[in-house]
């Protein structure tokens, strides 16, 4: 799997219980695929449903148990065809077991990639965690839980848990709810879990994220606040524009019946001289040149350098201003966030004294 790249295991209930929210979570789930299908299209996605009458998995097969869950496809590269999949979950029939689903899912994963691409595995868990829990042949829940959260980790697999949480399922099973709550804290603290309640269906589209992005620093050095005085600061891009996939030329001359064909363009130019047509200029032989009113006058790559303007990577500070004096559309750019430098207690007193100061006196800082 190429750098940057994920595989997602999506683990949904769709026992009894889940049926009144099966028609939202169809929705989230196909815009979550039509997303990678746009932004990542080389993350691969399979697909566990629990809680079904049938059981169809490899653990079954090999070492039995695992009963009611069902693999509806394999972890394979983003298609059409996984949309099409989610606009009609079935419908299951018996009441779900999260934990039993989650070791398929992690089966799944291990089976696919092993020990390799550590950061770029996750399992994605929708459930209203109503349904009771099967005791183990052995131990109690919580061991269950605890070995399996050491396995997550030890493959270097990351878990999502979206609790959808009715009313009505609080009146019904609270007993068991908050068994399973239980359980589901002892995976965010033993592994790198997530839990996220939601209370309604239209909450699962904040709730279901694409995917886990490393923030990375833009700048780091000194906030100059004056000659005598500055802040050693880390700056981080908070948000930025998300932009369409650049489209590419295709072509449609292959035959239909070539398999291998690969539809690319490639584009080749060639200069020639003006005093003969036919005399193509090889590259060392050519030029920059730039308009200047009639003419063109060329210059070197050397003599561009020499004058190419080379500023100095830093942020000072030019003054202050009224917060009311910042229209906003001026907040229509991407957001960076600043930081004092982690570890640098000084440079943590500073910047946080002056963000208290300007928020007290309602000013923005001009940089």
């Amino acid at each position: 799997m190429a750098r940057n790249k994920e595989a997602v295991v999506l683990v949904i209930d769709v026992g009894p219980s889940m049926h009144s929210v099966l028609p939202e979570i169809e929705k989230v789930c196909s815009l979550l695929i039509q997303k990678k299908l746009v932004f990542s299209r080389y993350d691969e996605v399979g697909f566990v449903l629990f809680g079904t009458a049938d059981t169809k998995n490899e653990l079954k097969e090999e070492i039995g148990g695992y009963e009611h869950v069902t693999v509806l496809r394999n972890i394979k590269v983003v298609d059409e065809d996984l949309v099409d999949a989610l606009q009609k979950l079935p419908r299951g029939s018996v009441p779900g077991d999260f934990l039993d689903a989650i070791v398929v899912g992690m089966d799944m994963l291990i089976k696919k990639f092993g020990q390799t691409n550590k950061a770029k595995k996750r399992l994605c868990l929708i459930t209203n965690a109503a349904s009771l829990i099967k005791d183990p042949f052995e131990g109690t829940k919580e061991d269950q839980v605890n070995t399996i959260a050491t396995q997550m980790t030890a493959q270097g697999m990351k878990m999502d848990c979206v609790i959808v949480r009715m009313k009505q399922d609080w009146e019904t099973n609270r007993r068991i709810m908050e068994e399973n709550d239980f359980l589901m804290s002892v995976f965010s603290n033993k592994s790198s879990s997530k839990v996220v309640y939601v209370e309604s269906p239209t909450s699962l589209l904040g709730a279901l994220r694409t995917r886990n992005i490393s923030p990375v620093t833009i700048y780091r050095g000194d906030f100059e606040i004056s000659a005598q005085l500055k802040i050693k600061v880390w700056v981080y891009k908070k948000t930025s524009e998300e932009k369409f996939p650049t489209l590419k030329k295709y072509s449609d001359k292959a035959p239909s019946t070539d398999k291998f064909a690969t539809h690319e363009i490639k584009v080749d130019y060639e200069y020639k001289s003006i005093e003969d047509p036919n005399k193509v200029v090889p590259p060392e032989q050519r030029i920059k040149g730039f308009q200047y009113g009639p003419q063109v006058v060329p210059i070197s790559s050397a003599e561009l350098e020499a004058v190419k303007f080379k500023p100095e990577k830093s942020v000072k500070l030019l003054g202050f201003t009224d917060a009311s004096n910042v229209m906003r559309h001026y907040y229509l750019k991407d957001v960076n966030i600043f930081i004092a430098e982690p570890g640098n207690k000084k440079a943590i007193l500073a910047l946080s004294a002056l963000a208290r100061a300007m928020k007290e006196m309602n000013k923005v800082a001009i940089v």
